[in-house]
């Protein structure tokens, strides 16, 4: 019997994953492999199978988001990402107009491939330009320079394709408060709609974790490093851009749709090799190794490596870890309508606590951080885990 997805209670979106890069970042951990000799169109296949497979599982009327990312998207020929788009669009339901972000590097955009994302209603780009400083893009692996940075604007701008998004990182290794000035500098002169900026986080089995551990890297002190976020959040603040998430900041009306998802507790899918979702009470990750994704989907069936079955006590506990991420945080008409309990009548205590602190707004109709509480986050989210009286 198919499991429905209730959508009122939970809106649904879909993620889609796309492993493939031309090189490898020192610090990246998400599922990648090097493209050279690998078996990219049956991949795209299996994609579309699983989406199929899915979908006829979970029915769900309508799709909120669509978010391509990798990986490197652009890494994908315009054909392989014509089929792609094209057999995406087909079986999943999703409306034109709603926000359908794709991945890109900057220098790997093509005229054609861009053709090819406008004819599938791509509406909005995510570039992963991390600093404008090429000495540190070469330190960090990237392959790409702050030229192509520029080039890559200016063709999109011939293109009429404003809705760009870009990342960047601070605290990165040999980075100065003054250089990192610099890049928010050149960031924001783009003047575009949204930024991602994300402190660098030492991940297992990544180049930098295993240099750090050798003593080979040498990284900004904690001060360094929360100064950066404050000017991040000022320099934004001062050019329009508010943070509406605790790295997310942009225009009004320009906020990331699929990273609310996130933060909202929300439902999504998510399609190829090593990819997460949620769905019902469960959350679920694929198989990362291409070929171990590849296998079950040519029998037909699905590459789930793991799930895990939450709790309601699961539940709330991520609503509260994920929502206070948020500027605005936590409406408590919608926990309790999701929940069918109120905030007070689980974490009373907790709230007068972090209020008192000056970590915490209690207000009449939701929760949320103040920015002391922002730049202690992970401290305030660990007062949120509950005992086991639920």
């Amino acid at each position: 019997m198919n499991e429905i997805i209730n959508s009122a209670e939970r809106k649904v979106s879909a993620y889609i994953h796309i492993p493939f890069c031309e090189h490898i970042c020192y610090y990246c951990d998400f599922n990648k492999v090097f493209l050279e000799g690998q078996p990219v169109d049956e991949y795209v296949e299996m994609l579309l199978e699983e989406m199929r497979i899915m979908t006829e599982k979970y029915p769900v009327a309508d799709l909120e988001t669509l978010y391509v990312g990798g990986g490197t998207p652009t890494s994908l020929s315009a054909n392989q990402l014509d089929r792609l788009l094209a057999g995406a669009r087909e079986i999943l339901p999703f409306k034109e107009g709603k926000e359908f972000t794709v991945e890109a590097n900057p220098g790997d955009l093509t005229r054609e491939k861009l053709q090819v994302m406008k004819n599938y209603g791509v509406n909005r780009l995510s570039m992963g330009v991390q600093t404008f400083d090429n000495k540190l893009l070469k330190k960090i692996g990237r392959k790409h320079t702050a030229e192509d940075v520029y080039q890559t604007m200016s063709f999109l701008e011939a293109e009429n394709f404003n809705n760009v998004s870009i990342d960047l990182i601070y605290a990165l290794p040999g980075q100065t408060l003054e250089g990192y000035r610099q890049t928010l500098e050149q960031a924001l002169a783009l003047d575009l709609p949204h930024y991602s900026l994300y402190s660098l986080i030492l991940e297992n089995k990544t180049m930098f974790m295993n240099w750090v551990r050798q003593g080979r890297l040498e990284l900004p002190d904690q001060e360094t490093e929360t100064r950066m976020f404050e000017e991040t959040i000022e320099a934004m603040e001062k050019h329009g851009r508010h943070q509406y998430e605790i790295s997310n900041f942009g225009l009004t009306g320009h906020e990331s749709q699929h990273n609310l998802m996130y933060w909202n507790n929300d439902h999504y899918f998510g399609f190829g090799a090593g990819a997460s979702g949620y769905l019902g009470n469960n959350r679920y990750r694929n198989k990362g190794p291409i070929q171990h994704y590849l296998r079950p989907l040519r029998q037909g069936e699905l590459t789930v490596l793991e799930k895990e079955e939450l709790s309601k006590k699961n539940q709330i506990e991520e609503e509260m870890f994920l929502g206070l991420r948020k500027k605005m945080g936590i409406s408590k008409k919608h926990f309790q309508t999701r929940y069918q309990c109120s905030i007070e009548s689980l974490y009373s205590t907790v709230l007068i606590e972090l209020e008192n602190e000056g970590l915490l707004v209690n207000a009449d109709e939701r929760i949320y951080l103040t920015p002391k509480g922002i730049f202690l986050g992970n401290n305030v989210f660990e007062r949120f885990l509950l005992g086991d009286e639920i």
